[in-house]
């Protein structure tokens, strides 16, 4: 349909345009020398068309059909029609996630008409638009309505950093009503009017610069609207010890104790996938370490490294930053091959469909999943259970609204994390103090305000002050669950790449679906509780990777296949020690003993810690259990 037409069938009544500030549009439409007017009506909505896994060619011969009949139909416009790559798309037609999908736009009474029609044997549904991680402000009311339209007052802003301007900064003002915002200029200016309220109800002004300054929040500001009103950041050099001017590793992989594996861990042979905005290849922790990509906005190996929010750059520096000069942020994974996947800005359902099967195809280890979108999905549960089927892990940002776990998250497909603060690093007044909630722990640890919730929630992450790369080549501080899940996915490429259960040789080194269970299985058993008060928000807890990897460091490097117990084990599905946090149980022998070598943590009658024992000399003791067992079975 034309815009003409579409215009012509509008019922929808447009309200007089302002021609500029307190003058009111007198021009009637059509009185000679008038504007040009656009009358205001709700878009066609844009849907995803797809047949029901079925086996056999029939299903394949009717969506052929309707494909045909829509072309014809003048009431839609087929926008794109995706067809998996491969082999999938001839000999996989009754697999799900292996069937063609229409993305098409058509009025709301013209997909209800779809659905009545095709019944059971079709799925249609909305191509929603997607949303890329990032942390909600305090909440707003949308209600002015007790707000004068002639009070309120204009201020002028600078903000400053290192005694110089900061250009680019976010700043936002909030009284009762609406926020006000803005951007600074070169000289760090912003000029902010607010409307129905005077400035002495301004309860907070928040400033969020672009890169290398710690956010500002300051409360019961004190605004002079007859000067400008100076605000001056904290550089992260100022507070972070020795950044940026060597190798610098975060808090988020400290306390998942990135520091004490083996320094040969480095995940080569891993793949992973970061499905985000992009990743700017200019930033010196990324540059010459991501040379593959792909753009599912334009369907294009081209202009993924291109990153306008720097939010896929950010998750990229800490999967995979590089340090080879010594200098920037280490990431989990340095030595992965990091496939970064552009769906940002303006990626939907539909994008992430074509993303997922772009990953597919390249045979990734683990995919990334920096979005969130309004409602679950048929379709897009299809392709990720056909990935979870082919051996890729799939790790999803819980979400960043503060109420329950968003998709892709809620998919019973994909590990669902969480994020987690730390009280002690970041300034006091920075916006990520607005994040905490209580309880603490004895640590400091923390569950953020924003941070989505559920039983669907697999693990906990560091995600709040979380200092990483930024585009051209800067290092900003953020917040958010697809932060937290970057570590998580950078901790599941070392698993991969360097477990034994998952070398060829391995139990798990086929690719399928217990391959990933396996991964999961690991990742959530070598988690340290959290008592936070709510399961809902921690899940497992925070993984420590020298935990999982515990038994390989113990054996030297030695395959666990090498031990028929510990496999036998293994394949019943029983969890051994690399995966069993300290305080959780052991496997169990044949007989229904502990396996020797398995330390339990002040529970059963057999093998019990001393009160006493510290966490300190666990590993010797465990190591040294390890060798009396390898003795006593002649292996040493």
């Amino acid at each position: 349909m034309t815009p003409k037409r579409e215009e012509q069938e509008s019922r929808t009544l447009s309200a007089p345009r302002s021609a500029g500030t307190g003058e009111r549009a007198t021009r009637e439409r059509g009185a000679p020398g008038a504007e040009a007017e656009n009358v205001v009506n709700s878009r066609k909505v844009q849907v995803l068309i797809s047949a029901r896994p079925q086996s056999g060619f029939q299903s394949f011969t009717r969506f052929d059909l309707l494909e045909q009949n829509l072309r014809n139909d003048p009431d839609l416009q087929i926008i794109d029609v995706l067809a998996p790559r491969g082999n999938m798309n001839v000999f996989g037609n009754g697999m799900p996630g292996s069937q063609r999908v229409i993305v098409a736009r058509m009025r709301e009474e013209k997909a209800a008409q779809l659905v009545n029609e095709a019944g059971y044997q079709l799925i249609v549904e909305r191509d929603h638009p997607l949303s890329y991680g990032r942390t909600a402000l305090v909440p707003m009311s949308l209600d002015a309505g007790d707000a004068n339209q002639g009070t309120g007052f204009t201020t002028k802003i600078t903000v400053m950093g290192d005694d110089s301007p900061v250009e680019g900064a976010q700043v936002c003002i909030f009284g009762s009503f609406f926020p006000t915002q803005g951007v600074t200029d070169r000289q760090g200016r912003v000029e902010l009017n607010a409307v129905g309220e005077p400035s002495s109800s301004i309860h907070a002004i928040y400033v969020k610069p672009q890169s290398d300054f710690w956010s500002t929040w300051i409360s019961q500001p004190v605004l002079d609207p007859d000067s400008s009103n100076v605000i001056s950041l904290t550089s992260l050099s100022a507070t972070l010890p020795n950044f940026a001017r060597q190798q610098w590793i975060g808090w988020g992989e400290r306390v998942m104790g990135l520091e004490n594996v083996p320094p040969t861990f480095r995940g080569k042979g891993a793949k992973i996938a970061i499905i985000d905005s992009g990743a700017a290849t200019t930033h010196r922790n990324i540059k010459g370490r991501v040379k593959v990509g792909y753009n599912a906005l334009t369907k294009s190996q081209e202009g993924w490294e291109e990153d306008a929010f720097g939010h896929g750059t950010h998750c990229t520096g800490i999967v995979g930053g590089n340090v080879e000069n010594g200098v920037g942020i280490r990431g989990w994974a340095p030595d992965a091959e990091i496939i970064p996947c552009k769906l940002f800005p303006g990626g939907r359902y539909s994008s992430l469909l074509d993303a997922l099967d772009f990953c597919i195809n390249r045979q990734v280890d683990v995919i990334h999943l920096s979005l969130t979108g309004a409602q679950p999905s048929e379709i897009i549960e299809q392709k990720l259970y056909q990935a979870k089927q082919l051996g890729i892990a799939c790790i999803a940002a819980a979400g960043d609204s503060g109420g329950p776990v968003q998709y892709p998250a809620l998919s019973p497909h994909v590990l669902a994390v969480a994020a987690i603060g730390k009280q002690g690093e970041f300034p006091p007044d920075s916006y990520h103090s607005q994040t905490a909630r209580p309880p603490l722990t004895p640590q400091g640890f923390f569950s953020p305000n924003f941070t989505c919730y559920g039983p669907q929630i697999g693990v906990s992450a560091p995600g709040v002050a979380i200092v990483s790369s930024a585009p051209p080549d800067n290092f900003v501080a953020w917040d958010g669950t697809s932060i937290a899940a970057a570590h998580i996915s950078g901790l599941a490429a070392l698993i991969l790449a360097h477990h034994p259960d998952f070398q060829a040789e391995g139990l798990f080194g086929a690719r399928n679906t217990q391959r990933v269970d396996r991964l999961f299985q690991i990742m959530r058993q070598s988690g340290q509780p959290l008592n936070l008060g709510d399961l809902l928000r921690t899940g497992a807890g925070l993984p420590n990777a020298t935990r999982a990897f515990l038994p390989q460091a113990a054996l030297g490097g030695m395959p666990l296949g090498a031990f028929p117990n510990v496999s036998g084990a293994l394949q019943s599905g029983t969890p051994y020690f690399a995966g069993t946090p300290f305080g959780g149980h052991g496997i169990m022998g044949s007989a229904g003993a502990p396996f020797p070598y398995v330390p339990f943590w002040g529970g059963g009658a057999s093998g019990a810690w001393p009160p006493t024992q510290t966490s300190e000399n666990m590993w010797l003791l465990a190591v040294q259990q390890l060798r009396n067992m390898m003795q006593s079975t002649g292996l040493v």
